[in-house]
Protein backbone atom coordinates (compact mmCIF):
# COMPACT_ATOMS: atom_id res chain seq x y z
CA UNK A 1 0.00 0.00 0.00
CA UNK A 2 3.08 1.93 0.39
CA UNK A 3 2.86 4.44 -2.36
CA UNK A 4 6.22 4.99 -4.44
CA UNK A 5 6.87 8.66 -6.51
CA UNK A 6 5.55 9.14 -9.73
CA UNK A 7 2.26 7.69 -8.94
CA UNK A 8 0.36 10.61 -7.81
CA UNK A 9 -0.69 13.75 -9.63
CA UNK A 10 1.14 16.79 -7.93
CA UNK A 11 -2.31 18.42 -6.66
CA UNK A 12 -3.04 14.92 -5.54
CA UNK A 13 0.45 14.92 -3.54
CA UNK A 14 -0.19 18.58 -2.46
CA UNK A 15 -3.65 17.90 -1.02
CA UNK A 16 -2.47 14.81 0.90
CA UNK A 17 0.71 16.62 2.09
CA UNK A 18 -1.56 19.87 3.74
CA UNK A 19 -4.22 16.93 5.13
CA UNK A 20 -1.03 15.07 6.93
CA UNK A 21 0.55 18.27 7.97
CA UNK A 22 -2.32 19.46 9.61
CA UNK A 23 -3.15 16.16 11.23
CA UNK A 24 -0.17 15.42 12.18
CA UNK A 25 0.45 19.07 13.64
CA UNK A 26 -2.78 18.14 15.44
CA UNK A 27 -2.14 15.15 17.06
CA UNK A 28 1.49 16.37 18.05
CA UNK A 29 -0.26 18.94 20.05
CA UNK A 30 -3.35 17.15 21.47
CA UNK A 31 -1.44 14.27 22.54
CA UNK A 32 1.51 16.18 24.30
CA UNK A 33 -1.39 17.91 25.89
CA UNK A 34 -3.32 14.67 27.09
CA UNK A 35 -0.69 11.76 26.52
CA UNK A 36 -0.22 10.32 30.46
CA UNK A 37 3.42 10.05 31.53
CA UNK A 38 3.14 6.44 31.77
CA UNK A 39 1.69 5.95 28.03
CA UNK A 40 4.62 7.40 26.99
CA UNK A 41 6.74 4.63 26.62
CA UNK A 42 3.88 2.23 25.50
CA UNK A 43 4.21 4.89 22.22
CA UNK A 44 8.28 3.93 21.59
CA UNK A 45 6.93 0.37 22.04
CA UNK A 46 4.07 -0.10 19.95
CA UNK A 47 6.36 2.20 17.15
CA UNK A 48 8.86 -0.57 17.36
CA UNK A 49 6.57 -3.87 17.18
CA UNK A 50 4.64 -2.35 14.41
CA UNK A 51 7.66 -0.84 12.24
CA UNK A 52 9.58 -4.38 12.77
CA UNK A 53 5.97 -6.26 11.89
CA UNK A 54 5.43 -4.52 8.72
CA UNK A 55 8.84 -5.21 7.81
CA UNK A 56 7.08 -9.63 7.79
CA UNK A 57 5.52 -9.68 3.97
CA UNK A 58 3.08 -12.86 4.19
CA UNK A 59 1.64 -14.39 0.53
CA UNK A 60 -1.75 -13.66 -0.90
CA UNK A 61 -3.55 -15.03 -3.21
CA UNK A 62 -2.41 -14.60 -7.33
CA UNK A 63 1.32 -14.41 -6.08
CA UNK A 64 1.10 -11.19 -4.00
CA UNK A 65 1.91 -10.32 -0.47
CA UNK A 66 0.85 -8.69 1.75
CA UNK A 67 1.99 -7.15 5.69
CA UNK A 68 1.00 -5.45 9.03
CA UNK A 69 -0.29 -1.99 8.83
CA UNK A 70 -0.67 -2.14 12.85
CA UNK A 71 -2.83 1.48 13.02
CA UNK A 72 -5.45 -0.24 14.70
CA UNK A 73 -3.18 -1.62 17.18
CA UNK A 74 -2.17 1.69 18.16
CA UNK A 75 -5.14 3.49 17.91
CA UNK A 76 -7.18 0.96 20.33
CA UNK A 77 -4.38 0.89 22.78
CA UNK A 78 -3.77 4.64 22.98
CA UNK A 79 -6.00 6.62 20.82
CA UNK A 80 -6.43 8.02 17.65
CA UNK A 81 -4.25 10.88 17.73
CA UNK A 82 -1.31 8.86 19.12
CA UNK A 83 -2.02 6.56 16.37
CA UNK A 84 -1.25 9.46 13.70
CA UNK A 85 1.85 9.84 15.51
CA UNK A 86 3.20 6.19 15.66
CA UNK A 87 2.34 5.40 12.07
CA UNK A 88 3.77 8.90 11.14
CA UNK A 89 7.15 7.47 12.91
CA UNK A 90 7.28 4.46 10.91
CA UNK A 91 6.21 5.48 8.18
CA UNK A 92 9.01 8.47 7.87
CA UNK A 93 11.45 5.61 9.14
CA UNK A 94 10.62 3.28 6.35
CA UNK A 95 10.25 5.31 3.57
CA UNK A 96 13.59 7.02 4.74
CA UNK A 97 15.54 3.85 5.34
CA UNK A 98 14.46 1.28 3.64
CA UNK A 99 12.54 3.58 0.50
CA UNK A 100 9.54 2.01 1.41
CA UNK A 101 7.21 4.83 -0.59
CA UNK A 102 8.31 7.81 -1.76
CA UNK A 103 9.25 10.73 0.25
CA UNK A 104 6.84 13.19 -2.31
CA UNK A 105 3.92 10.24 -1.62
CA UNK A 106 5.01 10.41 2.38
CA UNK A 107 1.96 12.55 3.01
CA UNK A 108 -0.46 10.50 1.39
CA UNK A 109 0.64 7.54 2.83
CA UNK A 110 0.42 8.85 6.34
CA UNK A 111 -2.89 10.06 5.19
CA UNK A 112 -4.03 6.74 4.34
CA UNK A 113 -2.15 4.18 6.26
CA UNK A 114 -1.48 6.99 9.63
CA UNK A 115 -4.76 9.31 9.84
CA UNK A 116 -7.98 7.07 7.97
CA UNK A 117 -6.28 3.83 9.44
CA UNK A 118 -6.28 5.16 13.03
CA UNK A 119 -9.39 7.19 12.82
CA UNK A 120 -11.85 4.38 11.71
CA UNK A 121 -10.25 1.87 13.59
CA UNK A 122 -10.72 3.36 16.99
CA UNK A 123 -14.79 4.31 16.02
CA UNK A 124 -15.63 0.86 14.40
CA UNK A 125 -14.05 -0.40 17.78
CA UNK A 126 -15.57 2.10 20.25
CA UNK A 127 -18.66 1.29 18.51
CA UNK A 128 -18.85 -1.97 18.63
CA UNK A 129 -17.63 -2.24 22.72
CA UNK A 130 -20.34 0.16 23.00
CA UNK A 131 -22.91 -2.33 23.02
CA UNK A 132 -20.95 -5.44 24.59
CA UNK A 133 -17.55 -4.54 26.76
CA UNK A 134 -16.69 -8.04 27.32
CA UNK A 135 -13.01 -9.49 26.35
CA UNK A 136 -14.64 -11.97 23.75
CA UNK A 137 -16.74 -8.65 22.14
CA UNK A 138 -13.25 -6.52 22.68
CA UNK A 139 -11.58 -9.51 20.73
CA UNK A 140 -14.43 -9.47 17.87
CA UNK A 141 -14.48 -5.70 17.69
CA UNK A 142 -10.29 -5.59 17.34
CA UNK A 143 -10.48 -7.96 14.18
CA UNK A 144 -13.86 -5.92 12.28
CA UNK A 145 -11.80 -2.62 13.11
CA UNK A 146 -8.66 -4.05 11.89
CA UNK A 147 -10.19 -5.02 8.69
CA UNK A 148 -11.98 -2.58 7.56
CA UNK A 149 -8.94 0.29 8.80
CA UNK A 150 -6.91 -1.75 6.09
CA UNK A 151 -9.72 -1.52 3.31
CA UNK A 152 -10.64 2.01 4.16
CA UNK A 153 -6.98 2.54 3.58
CA UNK A 154 -6.48 0.95 0.33
CA UNK A 155 -9.10 2.46 -0.92
CA UNK A 156 -8.24 5.85 -1.01
CA UNK A 157 -4.91 4.77 -1.76
CA UNK A 158 -6.48 3.35 -4.86
CA UNK A 159 -8.95 6.45 -5.52
CA UNK A 160 -5.69 8.56 -5.58
CA UNK A 161 -4.26 6.77 -8.06
CA UNK A 162 -6.99 7.02 -9.81
CA UNK A 163 -7.52 11.07 -9.38
CA UNK A 164 -3.83 11.00 -10.60
CA UNK A 165 -4.22 9.18 -13.81
CA UNK A 166 -2.30 6.15 -12.76
CA UNK A 167 -4.83 3.77 -13.47
CA UNK A 168 -8.26 3.64 -14.13
CA UNK A 169 -10.64 3.46 -10.75
CA UNK A 170 -12.62 0.28 -12.59
CA UNK A 171 -9.66 -1.50 -12.17
CA UNK A 172 -7.20 -0.15 -9.55
CA UNK A 173 -10.23 -0.16 -7.15
CA UNK A 174 -11.28 -3.50 -7.05
CA UNK A 175 -7.96 -4.72 -7.42
CA UNK A 176 -7.02 -2.60 -4.27
CA UNK A 177 -9.50 -4.01 -2.00
CA UNK A 178 -10.12 -7.12 -3.18
CA UNK A 179 -6.20 -7.77 -1.66
CA UNK A 180 -6.73 -5.70 1.20
CA UNK A 181 -9.75 -7.50 2.06
CA UNK A 182 -7.98 -10.57 2.57
CA UNK A 183 -4.56 -8.82 4.00
CA UNK A 184 -7.25 -7.26 6.35
CA UNK A 185 -8.07 -11.53 7.81
CA UNK A 186 -4.46 -11.32 8.59
CA UNK A 187 -4.12 -7.83 10.07
CA UNK A 188 -6.81 -8.91 12.75
CA UNK A 189 -5.73 -12.26 13.60
CA UNK A 190 -2.34 -10.12 14.48
CA UNK A 191 -4.41 -7.61 16.25
CA UNK A 192 -6.51 -10.18 18.20
CA UNK A 193 -3.60 -11.85 19.01
CA UNK A 194 -1.76 -8.98 20.78
CA UNK A 195 -4.31 -7.77 22.28
CA UNK A 196 -5.54 -11.01 23.83
CA UNK A 197 -1.87 -11.41 25.19
CA UNK A 198 -2.14 -7.79 26.36
CA UNK A 199 -5.53 -8.57 28.60
CA UNK A 200 -3.66 -11.61 30.05
CA UNK A 201 -0.54 -10.04 31.30
CA UNK A 202 -1.45 -6.03 31.19
CA UNK A 203 -5.04 -5.29 30.76
CA UNK A 204 -3.88 -2.28 32.95
CA UNK A 205 -2.67 -1.04 29.31
CA UNK A 206 -5.79 -1.32 27.88
CA UNK A 207 -7.58 0.69 31.10
CA UNK A 208 -5.70 3.32 30.53
CA UNK A 209 -8.21 6.40 29.03
CA UNK A 210 -7.12 6.89 25.15
CA UNK A 211 -6.69 10.42 23.97
CA UNK A 212 -9.40 11.07 21.97
CA UNK A 213 -9.38 14.69 21.46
Amino acid sequence: MHIPDGFLSTSTVAVASVISIGGVAGAVKIVGKELKEKQVPLMGVLAAFIFAAQMLNFPIAGGTSGHFMGAALAAIILGPWAGVLIMTCVLIAQCLIFQDGGLLALGANILNMGIIGSFSSYYIYRLIISFNNSRNAKLVGSFVASWVAIVLASIACALELAISGSSPTSIVLPAMAGVHALIGIVEGLITTVVLRVIMASRADLLESQPVTR
